[in-house]
């Protein structure tokens, strides 16, 4: 699997940005793309995931009405849309992927395999 991810950058508070992940390879009924975001000093925390097997999606509490997270099939690519965003969304933004994670493992970094590189959200007040 491989993954490319790509948008951020800096926006004021209540702005919107769209996050983009390629993901190529991923084909198992449990592929999983998951988004994480981490911000100095602190853990790398969940955000979001879409699930191949019926389309599903997760997010995390903190972002749950702003954030939304869709798939492009035809472009194998997931976005994350970031809405009514906040100075505490500020962090590196990752896009994650595993072709065998379970429902209880999604919000667990340590159980993604795949990574793309990190992209920098930064949210101004």
């Amino acid at each position: 699997v491989q993954l490319q991810a790509s948008g951020g950058g800096l926006v004021q508070a209540g702005g919107s940005l769209r996050l983009s992940c390629a993901a190529s390879g991923g084909t198992a009924s449990r592929f999983v793309v998951g988004w994480f975001r981490q911000a100095p000093g602190k853990e790398r925390e969940f955000v979001g995931a879409w699930r191949q097997n019926g389309g599903y999606t997760y997010y995390a509490d903190s972002v749950k009405g702003r954030f939304t997270i869709s798939r492009d099939n035809a472009k194998n690519t997931v976005y994350l849309q970031m809405n009514s965003l906040k100075p505490e969304d500020t962090a590196t933004y990752y896009c994650a992927a595993d072709n065998s994670l379970i429902l209880s493992s999604i919000r667990d970094p340590q159980q993604y395999d795949y990574w793309g590189q990190g992209t920098q959200i930064t949210v101004s007040s």
